[in-house]
Protein backbone atom coordinates (compact mmCIF):
# COMPACT_ATOMS: atom_id res chain seq x y z
CA UNK A 1 0.00 0.00 0.00
CA UNK A 2 1.45 3.42 -1.03
CA UNK A 3 1.74 6.20 1.83
CA UNK A 4 4.28 8.55 0.37
CA UNK A 5 3.59 12.22 -0.71
CA UNK A 6 3.95 12.61 -4.12
CA UNK A 7 5.67 15.87 -5.61
CA UNK A 8 2.91 18.15 -6.28
CA UNK A 9 2.79 17.32 -10.05
CA UNK A 10 3.75 13.75 -10.17
CA UNK A 11 0.77 12.08 -9.94
CA UNK A 12 -0.12 13.95 -13.63
CA UNK A 13 2.70 12.52 -15.41
CA UNK A 14 4.03 9.00 -13.55
CA UNK A 15 1.80 6.32 -15.20
CA UNK A 16 -0.73 6.87 -18.32
CA UNK A 17 -4.39 7.00 -16.94
CA UNK A 18 -6.18 5.15 -19.86
CA UNK A 19 -9.76 3.94 -18.88
CA UNK A 20 -10.51 2.89 -22.13
CA UNK A 21 -13.39 0.50 -22.68
CA UNK A 22 -14.20 0.69 -19.17
CA UNK A 23 -17.13 2.07 -17.42
CA UNK A 24 -17.38 4.49 -13.96
CA UNK A 25 -19.85 5.33 -11.79
CA UNK A 26 -19.48 7.88 -8.99
CA UNK A 27 -21.60 7.97 -5.70
CA UNK A 28 -21.81 11.05 -3.66
CA UNK A 29 -22.49 11.28 0.30
CA UNK A 30 -22.48 14.79 1.33
CA UNK A 31 -23.14 18.52 0.59
CA UNK A 32 -23.51 20.71 -2.57
CA UNK A 33 -19.48 21.34 -2.44
CA UNK A 34 -19.23 17.04 -2.45
CA UNK A 35 -21.47 17.02 -5.99
CA UNK A 36 -19.84 19.56 -7.51
CA UNK A 37 -16.52 17.73 -6.74
CA UNK A 38 -17.98 14.59 -8.00
CA UNK A 39 -19.01 16.09 -11.17
CA UNK A 40 -14.97 17.25 -11.77
CA UNK A 41 -14.11 13.43 -10.88
CA UNK A 42 -16.44 12.03 -13.41
CA UNK A 43 -14.98 14.61 -16.01
CA UNK A 44 -11.18 13.51 -15.33
CA UNK A 45 -12.32 10.12 -15.73
CA UNK A 46 -14.05 10.65 -18.61
CA UNK A 47 -10.95 12.67 -19.95
CA UNK A 48 -8.83 9.74 -19.21
CA UNK A 49 -11.11 7.40 -21.53
CA UNK A 50 -13.29 6.17 -19.10
CA UNK A 51 -17.14 5.69 -20.03
CA UNK A 52 -20.10 6.59 -17.56
CA UNK A 53 -22.28 3.33 -16.59
CA UNK A 54 -25.89 3.49 -17.73
CA UNK A 55 -28.28 4.12 -15.23
CA UNK A 56 -29.44 0.68 -14.84
CA UNK A 57 -26.27 -0.01 -14.09
CA UNK A 58 -25.74 2.35 -11.69
CA UNK A 59 -28.60 1.38 -9.46
CA UNK A 60 -26.72 -1.65 -9.75
CA UNK A 61 -22.88 -1.22 -9.05
CA UNK A 62 -21.93 -2.63 -12.43
CA UNK A 63 -19.09 -0.72 -12.98
CA UNK A 64 -15.40 -1.70 -13.40
CA UNK A 65 -14.82 1.45 -11.35
CA UNK A 66 -16.70 2.84 -8.77
CA UNK A 67 -16.41 5.82 -6.88
CA UNK A 68 -17.61 7.33 -3.23
CA UNK A 69 -17.59 10.51 -2.52
CA UNK A 70 -17.59 10.80 1.38
CA UNK A 71 -18.50 13.17 3.73
CA UNK A 72 -17.24 13.14 7.49
CA UNK A 73 -19.60 15.72 8.99
CA UNK A 74 -22.04 13.89 10.33
CA UNK A 75 -21.51 10.95 13.06
CA UNK A 76 -23.33 8.11 10.71
CA UNK A 77 -20.95 9.08 7.76
CA UNK A 78 -18.77 6.32 8.43
CA UNK A 79 -21.53 4.05 8.75
CA UNK A 80 -22.63 5.02 5.27
CA UNK A 81 -19.68 4.08 3.98
CA UNK A 82 -18.32 0.88 5.70
CA UNK A 83 -21.89 0.06 4.67
CA UNK A 84 -21.83 1.17 0.86
CA UNK A 85 -18.21 -0.71 1.10
CA UNK A 86 -19.70 -3.89 2.17
CA UNK A 87 -21.96 -4.12 -0.36
CA UNK A 88 -19.50 -3.43 -3.29
CA UNK A 89 -17.35 -6.59 -1.69
CA UNK A 90 -19.62 -9.36 -2.89
CA UNK A 91 -19.84 -7.56 -6.54
CA UNK A 92 -16.05 -7.02 -6.78
CA UNK A 93 -15.14 -11.11 -6.04
CA UNK A 94 -17.75 -11.74 -8.78
CA UNK A 95 -16.52 -8.66 -11.23
CA UNK A 96 -12.55 -9.74 -11.99
CA UNK A 97 -10.80 -6.09 -12.61
CA UNK A 98 -13.38 -3.95 -11.31
CA UNK A 99 -11.79 -1.24 -8.71
CA UNK A 100 -12.98 1.00 -5.68
CA UNK A 101 -11.88 4.12 -5.23
CA UNK A 102 -13.16 6.51 -1.77
CA UNK A 103 -12.41 10.48 -2.00
CA UNK A 104 -13.43 13.17 -0.27
CA UNK A 105 -13.94 14.31 3.33
CA UNK A 106 -13.78 10.97 5.31
CA UNK A 107 -10.89 9.67 3.25
CA UNK A 108 -8.75 13.12 4.16
CA UNK A 109 -9.71 12.26 7.86
CA UNK A 110 -8.84 8.49 8.32
CA UNK A 111 -6.51 7.58 5.40
CA UNK A 112 -4.91 4.66 5.57
CA UNK A 113 -7.93 3.06 8.48
CA UNK A 114 -10.43 2.65 5.36
CA UNK A 115 -8.03 -0.05 3.17
CA UNK A 116 -7.19 -1.69 6.88
CA UNK A 117 -11.05 -2.25 7.09
CA UNK A 118 -11.63 -2.44 3.54
CA UNK A 119 -9.11 -4.07 2.08
CA UNK A 120 -11.14 -4.61 -0.99
CA UNK A 121 -10.47 -0.92 -1.63
CA UNK A 122 -8.33 -0.25 -4.65
CA UNK A 123 -7.36 3.46 -4.28
CA UNK A 124 -7.89 5.74 -0.94
CA UNK A 125 -7.38 9.98 -2.35
CA UNK A 126 -8.23 12.80 -0.23
CA UNK A 127 -9.87 16.94 -0.92
CA UNK A 128 -7.02 18.61 -1.56
CA UNK A 129 -5.73 15.90 -4.78
CA UNK A 130 -8.77 15.16 -6.41
CA UNK A 131 -6.51 15.60 -9.63
CA UNK A 132 -4.48 12.40 -8.87
CA UNK A 133 -8.06 9.90 -8.91
CA UNK A 134 -7.11 8.53 -12.82
CA UNK A 135 -3.53 8.13 -12.14
CA UNK A 136 -4.07 6.39 -9.21
CA UNK A 137 -6.32 3.57 -10.82
CA UNK A 138 -4.24 2.74 -12.79
CA UNK A 139 -1.23 2.55 -10.83
CA UNK A 140 -3.27 0.13 -8.45
CA UNK A 141 -3.74 -1.91 -11.63
CA UNK A 142 -0.04 -1.61 -12.39
CA UNK A 143 0.80 -2.22 -9.28
CA UNK A 144 -1.69 -4.74 -7.91
CA UNK A 145 -1.74 -2.75 -4.40
CA UNK A 146 -4.00 -0.20 -2.96
CA UNK A 147 -2.72 3.37 -3.51
CA UNK A 148 -3.79 6.07 -0.48
CA UNK A 149 -2.54 9.04 -1.60
CA UNK A 150 -3.35 11.75 0.56
CA UNK A 151 -1.96 15.56 0.12
CA UNK A 152 -1.64 17.67 2.69
CA UNK A 153 -2.51 21.71 0.83
CA UNK A 154 -3.82 22.03 -1.81
CA UNK A 155 -2.17 21.17 -5.35
CA UNK A 156 -4.87 22.64 -7.73
CA UNK A 157 -7.81 24.34 -7.52
CA UNK A 158 -10.67 21.53 -8.10
CA UNK A 159 -12.51 24.25 -10.28
CA UNK A 160 -9.27 23.88 -12.88
CA UNK A 161 -9.73 20.06 -13.90
CA UNK A 162 -12.42 18.61 -16.60
CA UNK A 163 -15.82 18.34 -15.30
CA UNK A 164 -18.65 16.34 -16.22
CA UNK A 165 -21.71 18.53 -15.29
CA UNK A 166 -24.90 16.69 -14.89
CA UNK A 167 -26.93 19.31 -15.81
CA UNK A 168 -26.96 21.56 -18.89
CA UNK A 169 -29.24 23.89 -17.70
CA UNK A 170 -27.85 24.89 -14.22
CA UNK A 171 -24.44 24.25 -12.89
CA UNK A 172 -22.07 24.83 -9.82
CA UNK A 173 -19.48 26.99 -9.30
CA UNK A 174 -17.00 27.61 -7.08
CA UNK A 175 -15.75 30.84 -5.77
CA UNK A 176 -13.31 29.48 -2.95
CA UNK A 177 -12.03 26.37 -1.47
CA UNK A 178 -11.35 25.89 2.89
CA UNK A 179 -12.79 27.69 5.29
CA UNK A 180 -10.72 30.13 8.13
CA UNK A 181 -13.83 29.69 10.96
CA UNK A 182 -13.19 27.54 13.99
CA UNK A 183 -16.70 26.16 14.89
CA UNK A 184 -16.20 23.66 17.57
CA UNK A 185 -18.51 21.25 15.72
CA UNK A 186 -16.80 21.57 12.54
CA UNK A 187 -14.58 19.17 11.14
CA UNK A 188 -14.65 20.67 7.74
CA UNK A 189 -11.53 23.44 8.07
CA UNK A 190 -9.38 20.42 9.20
CA UNK A 191 -10.16 18.22 5.94
CA UNK A 192 -10.25 21.19 3.41
CA UNK A 193 -7.92 23.39 4.70
CA UNK A 194 -7.90 27.16 5.07
CA UNK A 195 -10.11 29.45 2.25
CA UNK A 196 -8.17 30.23 -0.95
CA UNK A 197 -10.33 32.23 -3.05
CA UNK A 198 -10.07 32.35 -6.62
CA UNK A 199 -9.93 35.58 -8.67
CA UNK A 200 -13.02 37.38 -9.75
CA UNK A 201 -12.15 37.06 -13.27
CA UNK A 202 -11.55 32.86 -13.43
CA UNK A 203 -14.68 32.53 -11.23
CA UNK A 204 -16.79 35.10 -14.38
CA UNK A 205 -15.27 33.26 -16.99
CA UNK A 206 -16.30 29.59 -15.66
CA UNK A 207 -19.47 30.92 -15.29
CA UNK A 208 -19.68 32.52 -19.09
CA UNK A 209 -18.25 28.89 -20.33
CA UNK A 210 -21.38 27.77 -18.79
CA UNK A 211 -23.91 29.84 -20.22
CA UNK A 212 -22.14 29.61 -23.48
CA UNK A 213 -22.71 25.77 -23.23
CA UNK A 214 -26.72 26.62 -22.33
CA UNK A 215 -27.11 26.93 -18.62
CA UNK A 216 -29.58 29.90 -17.74
CA UNK A 217 -28.74 29.13 -13.51
CA UNK A 218 -25.11 29.61 -12.20
CA UNK A 219 -25.19 28.39 -8.22
CA UNK A 220 -22.06 30.02 -6.18
CA UNK A 221 -20.33 27.65 -3.79
CA UNK A 222 -17.91 28.56 -0.92
CA UNK A 223 -18.10 27.43 2.86
CA UNK A 224 -18.52 30.86 3.59
CA UNK A 225 -19.26 32.95 0.40
CA UNK A 226 -19.33 36.41 1.74
CA UNK A 227 -16.04 35.92 3.25
CA UNK A 228 -15.00 36.02 -0.67
CA UNK A 229 -11.86 38.32 -1.40
CA UNK A 230 -10.16 38.25 2.17
CA UNK A 231 -7.54 36.54 0.84
CA UNK A 232 -6.83 39.30 -2.08
CA UNK A 233 -7.53 41.99 0.30
CA UNK A 234 -11.05 43.26 -1.33
CA UNK A 235 -14.13 42.37 1.88
CA UNK A 236 -16.49 43.92 -0.96
CA UNK A 237 -15.75 41.48 -3.34
CA UNK A 238 -18.78 38.83 -3.45
CA UNK A 239 -20.89 41.48 -3.74
CA UNK A 240 -19.30 43.14 -6.88
CA UNK A 241 -19.06 39.42 -7.81
CA UNK A 242 -23.13 39.27 -7.87
CA UNK A 243 -22.87 42.78 -10.01
CA UNK A 244 -20.89 40.97 -12.24
CA UNK A 245 -23.13 37.85 -12.87
CA UNK A 246 -25.93 40.31 -13.79
CA UNK A 247 -23.90 41.71 -16.31
CA UNK A 248 -23.54 38.50 -17.74
CA UNK A 249 -25.91 38.21 -21.56
CA UNK A 250 -28.36 34.84 -20.97
CA UNK A 251 -27.70 33.86 -16.92
CA UNK A 252 -31.32 33.87 -15.60
CA UNK A 253 -30.70 32.90 -12.26
CA UNK A 254 -28.06 33.26 -9.93
CA UNK A 255 -27.88 31.66 -6.48
CA UNK A 256 -25.31 30.89 -3.82
CA UNK A 257 -24.32 29.48 -0.73
CA UNK A 258 -23.63 29.63 2.22
CA UNK A 259 -23.10 32.68 3.82
CA UNK A 260 -21.87 32.75 7.08
CA UNK A 261 -24.23 35.85 9.40
CA UNK A 262 -21.04 36.84 10.91
CA UNK A 263 -20.13 38.06 7.89
CA UNK A 264 -22.99 38.85 5.66
CA UNK A 265 -22.83 42.47 4.59
CA UNK A 266 -25.00 45.16 3.64
CA UNK A 267 -23.42 45.24 0.33
CA UNK A 268 -24.27 42.05 -0.48
CA UNK A 269 -28.42 42.89 0.45
CA UNK A 270 -28.31 45.73 -2.09
CA UNK A 271 -26.14 43.46 -4.12
CA UNK A 272 -29.56 41.21 -4.32
CA UNK A 273 -31.92 43.54 -4.57
CA UNK A 274 -30.39 45.43 -7.11
CA UNK A 275 -29.04 42.54 -9.60
CA UNK A 276 -32.31 40.98 -11.31
CA UNK A 277 -31.14 37.69 -12.03
CA UNK A 278 -30.27 36.76 -8.75
CA UNK A 279 -32.29 34.98 -6.82
CA UNK A 280 -34.73 35.80 -3.67
CA UNK A 281 -33.78 33.36 -1.89
CA UNK A 282 -30.58 32.75 1.60
CA UNK A 283 -29.80 29.87 2.91
CA UNK A 284 -28.11 30.98 6.17
CA UNK A 285 -26.86 28.77 8.72
CA UNK A 286 -28.05 29.93 12.49
CA UNK A 287 -27.02 27.14 14.26
CA UNK A 288 -28.59 27.41 17.58
CA UNK A 289 -31.29 30.41 18.91
CA UNK A 290 -29.04 30.61 21.85
CA UNK A 291 -26.31 33.48 22.30
CA UNK A 292 -24.59 31.01 25.16
CA UNK A 293 -24.81 27.70 22.68
CA UNK A 294 -23.67 30.13 20.09
CA UNK A 295 -20.40 31.07 22.14
CA UNK A 296 -19.56 27.72 22.96
CA UNK A 297 -19.75 26.84 19.32
CA UNK A 298 -17.42 29.88 18.32
CA UNK A 299 -20.31 31.05 16.12
CA UNK A 300 -19.20 34.84 16.04
CA UNK A 301 -22.57 36.74 16.14
CA UNK A 302 -26.25 36.57 18.16
CA UNK A 303 -29.23 35.47 17.23
CA UNK A 304 -30.27 39.29 17.28
CA UNK A 305 -27.62 39.94 14.75
CA UNK A 306 -29.09 37.13 13.04
CA UNK A 307 -32.83 38.53 13.15
CA UNK A 308 -31.55 41.67 11.63
CA UNK A 309 -29.81 40.40 8.78
CA UNK A 310 -32.97 38.28 8.05
CA UNK A 311 -35.39 41.31 8.59
CA UNK A 312 -33.08 43.90 6.42
CA UNK A 313 -33.06 41.03 3.75
CA UNK A 314 -36.94 40.86 3.57
CA UNK A 315 -37.48 44.85 3.61
CA UNK A 316 -35.18 44.93 -0.08
CA UNK A 317 -36.67 41.47 -0.89
CA UNK A 318 -39.76 41.07 0.23
CA UNK A 319 -40.55 37.30 -1.68
CA UNK A 320 -37.09 35.92 -0.55
CA UNK A 321 -37.58 32.81 0.85
CA UNK A 322 -35.12 31.70 3.85
CA UNK A 323 -33.18 28.73 4.93
CA UNK A 324 -30.82 27.28 7.40
CA UNK A 325 -29.14 24.84 9.05
CA UNK A 326 -29.99 24.20 12.87
CA UNK A 327 -27.78 21.83 15.32
CA UNK A 328 -30.11 20.49 18.24
CA UNK A 329 -28.21 19.13 21.86
CA UNK A 330 -25.13 20.43 21.32
CA UNK A 331 -23.08 19.63 24.55
CA UNK A 332 -24.25 21.69 27.17
CA UNK A 333 -27.44 22.94 26.28
CA UNK A 334 -30.17 23.33 28.48
CA UNK A 335 -34.01 23.47 28.34
CA UNK A 336 -33.34 27.29 28.41
CA UNK A 337 -31.07 27.64 25.46
CA UNK A 338 -32.94 25.06 23.38
CA UNK A 339 -36.34 27.39 23.91
CA UNK A 340 -34.57 30.62 22.78
CA UNK A 341 -33.85 27.99 19.55
CA UNK A 342 -37.60 27.59 19.15
CA UNK A 343 -38.07 31.65 19.81
CA UNK A 344 -35.57 32.50 16.70
CA UNK A 345 -36.98 29.86 14.54
CA UNK A 346 -40.59 31.24 15.60
CA UNK A 347 -39.61 34.51 14.32
CA UNK A 348 -37.21 34.11 11.84
CA UNK A 349 -40.08 31.66 9.26
CA UNK A 350 -37.56 29.70 7.60
CA UNK A 351 -39.57 28.12 4.21
CA UNK A 352 -37.40 24.91 5.37
CA UNK A 353 -34.65 24.34 7.50
CA UNK A 354 -31.71 21.15 8.09
CA UNK A 355 -32.24 19.64 11.48
CA UNK A 356 -29.40 18.09 12.44
CA UNK A 357 -28.94 16.11 16.34
CA UNK A 358 -25.20 17.03 17.37
CA UNK A 359 -23.09 13.67 16.84
CA UNK A 360 -19.79 14.19 17.73
CA UNK A 361 -16.92 14.56 15.49
CA UNK A 362 -13.52 12.89 16.18
CA UNK A 363 -10.88 15.72 16.19
CA UNK A 364 -13.39 18.83 17.30
CA UNK A 365 -13.51 20.86 20.36
CA UNK A 366 -16.87 20.32 21.07
CA UNK A 367 -16.50 16.35 20.86
CA UNK A 368 -13.94 16.92 24.06
CA UNK A 369 -16.56 19.08 25.79
CA UNK A 370 -18.56 17.90 29.06
CA UNK A 371 -22.10 17.76 29.18
CA UNK A 372 -22.57 15.67 26.32
CA UNK A 373 -26.65 15.22 26.25
CA UNK A 374 -28.13 11.64 26.33
CA UNK A 375 -29.51 10.66 23.22
CA UNK A 376 -33.09 10.57 24.49
CA UNK A 377 -33.23 14.31 25.46
CA UNK A 378 -31.68 15.34 22.07
CA UNK A 379 -34.44 13.05 20.38
CA UNK A 380 -37.51 15.01 22.53
CA UNK A 381 -36.27 18.45 21.23
CA UNK A 382 -35.40 17.46 17.55
CA UNK A 383 -39.28 15.91 17.73
CA UNK A 384 -40.24 19.32 18.96
CA UNK A 385 -38.33 22.03 16.57
CA UNK A 386 -39.17 19.51 13.77
CA UNK A 387 -42.52 19.88 14.37
CA UNK A 388 -42.61 23.56 15.06
CA UNK A 389 -40.46 24.35 11.83
CA UNK A 390 -43.17 21.77 9.56
CA UNK A 391 -45.46 24.20 10.96
CA UNK A 392 -43.84 27.27 9.98
CA UNK A 393 -43.18 25.59 6.57
CA UNK A 394 -46.41 24.28 5.71
CA UNK A 395 -47.86 28.31 6.76
CA UNK A 396 -45.10 30.26 4.33
CA UNK A 397 -46.07 27.46 1.37
CA UNK A 398 -50.06 28.47 1.62
CA UNK A 399 -48.90 31.54 1.14
CA UNK A 400 -47.58 30.91 -1.96
CA UNK A 401 -51.06 30.21 -3.37
CA UNK A 402 -52.35 32.37 -6.45
CA UNK A 403 -48.89 33.40 -6.81
CA UNK A 404 -48.00 33.14 -10.67
CA UNK A 405 -44.52 32.15 -10.81
CA UNK A 406 -42.21 31.11 -13.99
CA UNK A 407 -40.85 27.85 -13.10
CA UNK A 408 -37.61 26.43 -14.21
CA UNK A 409 -38.39 22.93 -15.69
CA UNK A 410 -36.02 20.29 -14.23
CA UNK A 411 -34.90 16.57 -15.73
CA UNK A 412 -35.85 14.60 -12.18
CA UNK A 413 -39.64 14.58 -11.75
CA UNK A 414 -41.60 14.00 -7.88
CA UNK A 415 -42.40 10.96 -6.36
CA UNK A 416 -45.89 10.64 -7.83
CA UNK A 417 -45.43 12.77 -11.07
CA UNK A 418 -45.45 9.73 -13.21
CA UNK A 419 -49.24 8.82 -11.41
CA UNK A 420 -50.74 12.66 -11.27
CA UNK A 421 -48.72 13.44 -14.98
CA UNK A 422 -47.34 16.71 -13.53
CA UNK A 423 -43.78 18.35 -14.55
CA UNK A 424 -41.53 19.42 -11.67
CA UNK A 425 -39.28 22.31 -11.72
CA UNK A 426 -38.12 24.85 -9.22
CA UNK A 427 -39.34 28.48 -8.54
CA UNK A 428 -37.40 31.96 -8.47
CA UNK A 429 -37.15 31.46 -4.62
CA UNK A 430 -35.80 28.03 -4.74
CA UNK A 431 -38.92 25.96 -4.06
CA UNK A 432 -39.80 22.66 -5.78
CA UNK A 433 -42.99 22.92 -7.91
CA UNK A 434 -45.12 20.10 -9.46
CA UNK A 435 -46.82 22.09 -12.32
CA UNK A 436 -50.03 19.87 -14.99
CA UNK A 437 -50.11 20.56 -18.42
CA UNK A 438 -52.66 21.14 -20.48
CA UNK A 439 -54.76 17.96 -21.11
CA UNK A 440 -53.39 16.29 -24.16
CA UNK A 441 -49.95 17.20 -24.12
CA UNK A 442 -48.34 14.60 -22.90
CA UNK A 443 -47.96 10.96 -24.21
CA UNK A 444 -50.22 8.63 -22.61
CA UNK A 445 -48.56 7.19 -19.07
CA UNK A 446 -46.36 10.57 -18.81
CA UNK A 447 -42.95 11.12 -19.45
CA UNK A 448 -41.74 10.91 -15.96
CA UNK A 449 -41.09 7.41 -15.67
CA UNK A 450 -40.20 7.05 -18.80
CA UNK A 451 -36.72 6.80 -20.18
CA UNK A 452 -35.69 9.83 -22.84
CA UNK A 453 -35.80 7.98 -26.43
CA UNK A 454 -35.87 9.29 -30.20
CA UNK A 455 -39.43 8.96 -30.04
CA UNK A 456 -39.98 11.32 -27.10
CA UNK A 457 -41.93 14.44 -28.28
CA UNK A 458 -39.59 16.90 -26.59
CA UNK A 459 -37.07 15.89 -29.20
CA UNK A 460 -38.91 17.25 -31.94
CA UNK A 461 -37.16 19.81 -34.15
CA UNK A 462 -38.31 23.32 -32.45
CA UNK A 463 -41.04 24.11 -35.22
CA UNK A 464 -42.66 20.75 -34.89
CA UNK A 465 -42.26 20.70 -30.90
CA UNK A 466 -46.16 21.17 -29.72
CA UNK A 467 -45.83 25.02 -28.16
CA UNK A 468 -47.31 23.53 -24.62
CA UNK A 469 -44.67 20.95 -23.95
CA UNK A 470 -41.79 22.20 -21.96
CA UNK A 471 -38.65 20.31 -22.30
CA UNK A 472 -36.02 20.35 -19.02
CA UNK A 473 -33.96 23.88 -19.21
CA UNK A 474 -37.37 25.66 -20.44
CA UNK A 475 -39.46 28.25 -18.54
CA UNK A 476 -43.37 27.71 -17.79
CA UNK A 477 -45.40 30.73 -16.16
CA UNK A 478 -48.09 29.01 -13.88
CA UNK A 479 -50.30 29.92 -10.81
CA UNK A 480 -50.19 28.19 -7.72
CA UNK A 481 -53.18 26.32 -6.83
CA UNK A 482 -52.43 24.45 -3.71
CA UNK A 483 -49.33 23.87 -1.61
CA UNK A 484 -47.49 21.20 0.80
CA UNK A 485 -44.72 22.09 3.50
CA UNK A 486 -42.11 21.24 0.72
CA UNK A 487 -43.73 21.69 -2.59
CA UNK A 488 -46.14 23.84 -4.35
CA UNK A 489 -48.72 22.37 -7.03
CA UNK A 490 -49.73 24.59 -9.99
CA UNK A 491 -52.45 22.50 -11.98
CA UNK A 492 -54.02 26.11 -13.65
CA UNK A 493 -53.60 24.48 -16.68
CA UNK A 494 -55.81 22.09 -16.17
CA UNK A 495 -58.79 24.43 -15.85
CA UNK A 496 -57.42 26.99 -18.81
CA UNK A 497 -55.61 29.35 -16.22
CA UNK A 498 -52.12 30.68 -16.60
CA UNK A 499 -50.15 28.54 -18.56
CA UNK A 500 -47.18 29.57 -20.65
CA UNK A 501 -43.85 28.22 -22.26
CA UNK A 502 -40.99 30.30 -22.95
CA UNK A 503 -38.17 28.07 -24.98
CA UNK A 504 -34.93 28.82 -23.60
CA UNK A 505 -31.37 28.20 -24.90
CA UNK A 506 -30.97 25.29 -21.96
CA UNK A 507 -34.14 23.41 -23.38
CA UNK A 508 -32.55 23.40 -26.70
CA UNK A 509 -28.83 22.16 -25.49
CA UNK A 510 -31.18 19.49 -23.49
CA UNK A 511 -32.46 17.90 -26.68
CA UNK A 512 -29.70 18.09 -28.73
CA UNK A 513 -27.50 16.76 -25.47
CA UNK A 514 -30.23 13.44 -25.46
CA UNK A 515 -30.14 13.50 -29.37
CA UNK A 516 -26.69 12.83 -29.29
CA UNK A 517 -26.82 10.71 -26.45
CA UNK A 518 -29.18 8.61 -28.06
CA UNK A 519 -27.02 8.58 -31.89
CA UNK A 520 -30.07 10.64 -33.54
CA UNK A 521 -27.59 13.68 -33.72
CA UNK A 522 -24.55 16.08 -33.01
CA UNK A 523 -24.44 17.90 -29.81
CA UNK A 524 -23.62 21.47 -30.75
CA UNK A 525 -24.73 22.49 -27.00
CA UNK A 526 -23.00 19.79 -24.98
CA UNK A 527 -20.66 20.71 -22.60
CA UNK A 528 -17.61 17.81 -23.97
CA UNK A 529 -18.24 20.23 -27.53
CA UNK A 530 -18.62 17.73 -29.97
CA UNK A 531 -18.29 14.30 -26.86
CA UNK A 532 -22.21 14.15 -25.87
CA UNK A 533 -22.36 14.25 -21.96
CA UNK A 534 -18.75 14.91 -22.24
CA UNK A 535 -16.70 16.82 -19.23
CA UNK A 536 -16.00 20.70 -19.52
CA UNK A 537 -12.41 21.84 -19.53
CA UNK A 538 -11.81 25.45 -19.02
CA UNK A 539 -8.51 25.63 -19.00
CA UNK A 540 -7.91 27.58 -15.99
CA UNK A 541 -4.31 28.27 -13.99
CA UNK A 542 -3.25 25.71 -11.26
CA UNK A 543 -1.70 27.00 -7.99
CA UNK A 544 1.64 27.94 -7.96
CA UNK A 545 4.21 26.74 -5.93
Amino acid sequence: MSTTMPSPRETATSLPSDGAGRTYMVRTLGCQMNVHDSEHMAGMLEQAGYTRATAADEAASNADVVVINTCAVRENAATRLYGNLGQLAGLKAERPGMQIAVGGCLAQKDRGEIVDKAPWVDVVFGTHNLDALPVLLERARHNEAAQVEIAESLQVFPSTLPTRRESVYAGWVSISVGCNNTCTFCIVPHLRGKERDRRPGEVLAEVQALVDAGAVEVTLLGQNVNSYGVEFGDRGAFAKLLRACGRIEGLERVRFTSPHPAAFTDDVIEAMAETPNVMPQLHMPLQSGSDRVLRAMRRSYRSSKFLGILERVRAALPDAAITTDIIVGFPGETEEDFAETLRVVEESRFSSAFMFQYSPRPGTPAAEMDDQLPKEVVQERFDRLLALQERISAEESARQTGRTLEVLVSEGSGKKDGATHRLSGRAPDNRLVHLAVPAGVLPEGGLADQPVSLEDPRLAEVGALDPSLPRPGDMVTVEVTRAAPHHLIADSALGGGTYAVRRTRSGDAWAQRETARLGGGHDDHGHGGGDPGGPVTLGMPTLRR
